[in-house]
């Protein structure tokens, strides 16, 4: 069956929540975080019913609260196509799992050592390096992009290679103008190096097929509320590394991974919305996935399955979005806008209308009950490289969204 926004849109009730205005939203604020569908709601709320104890009990709430985390987490390990469930660690953002660890790697280095990172990455996957730098006398070295089409330089990033970088940090997909990255490609350029590869997944992660085997990156860390699930970050991580890296941990505290880089008492609930928002994308393979995937099989196969459909339908609404925006005179669009190049891009469209500024412009349609972002969405770097100190209007294009509601978009950036 082919993907209609229309088929899914019941399973998310915010969607049905009219504003004061009585008129229905249009959520297009989604690189920030998308909703929820009914499923994950239950979760949460069934998590304090039916399983709310801490781990490690011989009782049955406890034990029904530890076989959800052992489920969600291989859940979550075919998410990422990872080989084993031990490489999954959640926490509460993936801000705090990268500073934990690059506080972990900091322990690795020596004054003198280089870390890179780039101007394209939101500051996430640039402030942690940048601290450990300033603390431990590291040098940082940034690798440029290319202004015309927002993407990433990588004859800048191969200048700056050396026998001295220990750590590459880079994005899957720019949180601010949708440019997807050869992640693959950058992995090996960085083991060829000696160098560890962390990626920043958490924009490709809704909208892209992840599978770290491929990618061959040492970390990759994404968020499950940028993918219809609960507030909650995701680092996956090679094992050996996961198990050998120096962290800060209660002593009590099970010292193997994954266990070792969860401190303290995870939010179990949330957790059980993870679960139930990597089922809800299970049941989307099932439903409407069509792709031939022979890597994959069982569920994992499903949910790469649900993702190429998912995929598929964003693609064409960014298409149309791309292409209103450039018609209207005074509208300038960052990153790649030919069409035939939308396989390096996600769904979020980085825009300016001459004469309003951005603020301006994402009050306009907030007025009208249409859901931007502008700014710099905490990617100050690319901007400031684009020459935008200001930002720029953010549209982020989700599964759920539909063709009537880009149309109600552009018709209004026009009005303006």
């Amino acid at each position: 069956m082919k993907f209609h926004a229309e088929h899914i849109r019941p399973h998310f009730p915010s969607l049905r929540e009219s504003t004061p205005d009585g008129r229905l939203p249009i959520f297009l604020d989604n690189p920030a975080g998308t909703q929820v569908p009914q499923s994950v709601i239950d979760a949460v709320s069934s998590y304090y019913r039916t399983m709310n104890a801490n781990s490690g009990g011989s009782f049955v709430t406890s034990r029904r609260n530890d076989e959800m985390t052992v489920t969600v987490r291989q859940y979550m390990a075919d998410f990422l196509n990872a080989e084993s469930a031990d490489e999954i660690v959640i926490g509460p953002n993936m801000t705090s799992l990268n500073f934990k660890l690059s506080r972990a790697l900091a322990h690795t280095l020596a004054e003198g050592d280089e870390i890179v990172v780039t101007k394209m990455d939101h500051d996430a996957n640039i402030a942690p390096w940048i601290a450990i730098a300033e603390a431990r006398q590291l040098d940082v070295k940034w690798v440029d992009i290319h202004r015309a089409d927002c993407t990433l330089d990588l004859g800048s990033l191969e200048d700056v290679l050396s026998e001295r970088t220990k750590i590459v940090a880079t994005v899957h997909a720019s949180n601010a103008v949708g440019s997807v990255n050869p992640v693959g490609q950058i992995a090996a350029m960085a083991r060829a190096a000696d160098a560890i590869h962390v990626v920043d997944a958490v924009q490709s992660a809704p909208h892209v097929p992840i599978n770290v085997q491929a990618i061959d990156c040492d970390f990759l860390l994404c968020s499950s509320y940028k993918f219809y699930g609960p507030h909650l970050g995701i680092m996956w991580g090679r094992k050996d590394l996961l198990n050998s890296l120096p962290i800060d941990k209660v002593r009590p505290a099970k010292d193997q991974a994954p266990y070792r880089w969860e401190t303290g008492t995870p939010s179990y609930e949330t957790w059980n919305g993870l679960l139930a928002c990597l089922q809800y994308w299970e049941m989307l393979g099932q439903c409407y996935g069509e792709a031939d995937l022979p890597d994959f099989q069982g569920r994992k196969l499903m949910m790469k399955r649900g993702m190429a459909a998912v995929q598929e339908y964003e693609r064409e609404l960014a298409e149309a979005l791309t292409d209103g925006l450039l018609a209207i005179p005074g509208v300038t669009v960052a990153g790649i806008t030919d069409l035939e190049r939308f396989h390096w891009r996600v769904p979020t469209v980085a825009f300016v209308k001459a004469g309003r500024s951005p603020d301006q412009v994402a009050e306009y349609l907030a007025e009208h009950d249409v859901f931007v972002w502008s700014g710099d969405y905490y990617a100050p770097e690319i901007m400031q490289r684009l020459g935008r100190p200001d930002g720029m209007v953010r549209v982020g294009i989700a599964h759920y969204n539909t063709k009537a509601e880009i149309s109600r978009l552009l018709e209004l950036i026009e009005r303006i």
